[in-house]
This record gives C-alpha cells, structure tokens and sequence, in this order.
C-alpha cells in the first residue's frame, strides 16, 4: 500500500504559498515533492498539495493509496461531514475526485501536524517559501 503525506500553506491568508509532498511505502520515503503556488489561502494550498500527492501517488500505484493530511477541515469536506461551499476550494475538490478514478481505494487520514511525516512535508513547503529549496 501507498502512502501520501501533504500539506499546504501561506504566510498570510491569503499570502505567498507552497506544497509539501512526499510518498511512501510504509516508512520508506520513494519520492518527495515541493513547490511555490503563488498567492493562495491555506485551505487553496492544502487542496493543491493533495492533488499533487495523488498525481504522484499515481506512478507508484493504481490499487490503494492513503492520503494523510493535518487540514481537518479537507479531510471532512472529502468524507462528505462538511459541504464545501467556496466555489475556488469546489473546483479543487471536483479535481480530486476526478483523480480517485486512478485507485481501486482512496483513503483520507488526519493526523496531527506534529506526525513525523507531516513534519517532512511542512519542512519541504517552508524552504520552498524560503526559498531555500
């Protein structure tokens, strides 16, 4: 099985943003991923993130992937516990099912942002918006 960790952020919100991303098999980490992406929310980064984390899972795997995030909130609205009513964070939304059509099984996880893997990605998204990358 697959694992992706992501996450997404801006300093300012909105403000300059940037994704972390890395996939694994279990704990060993197969690809790591970092980007700017211009002036965006949180929330904006955070789904962009994710999409970045299944394209990428994609190359490894078209059985089952695991996505963990740290946004409860992005978690929920995928579960389908929250509507998601921002028409920017609808079309990123559209996007991400649209590419669950690449997997037998998807599953959304929310840990904590202090998970050891979270930590990673939050790490990459920083030196990107360091520009330390």
């Amino acid at each position: 099985m697959i694992y992706t960790n992501s996450d997404g952020g801006s300093r300012g919100n909105p403000g300059p943003g940037a994704i972390g991303v890395l996939v694994r098999k279990d704990d060993n980490i197969l690809e790591t991923y970092g980007e700017k992406i211009g002036k965006v929310t949180n929330n904006v980064a955070e789904y962009k993130a994710l999409i970045k984390a299944l394209e990428l899972a994609k190359k490894h795997t078209g059985d089952e992937v695991v996505c963990v995030l740290d946004s409860q909130l992005i978690v929920r609205q995928l579960l389908g516990e929250y509507r998601v009513q921002n028409p920017e964070l609808i079309k990123l939304f559209l996007e991400v099912q649209k590419l669950q059509e690449n997997f037998k099984k998807i599953k959304y996880v929310h840990v904590s942002r202090w998970n050891a893997f979270q930590q990673i990605v939050d790490s990459i998204l920083n030196m990107e918006l360091d520009g330390k990358n």
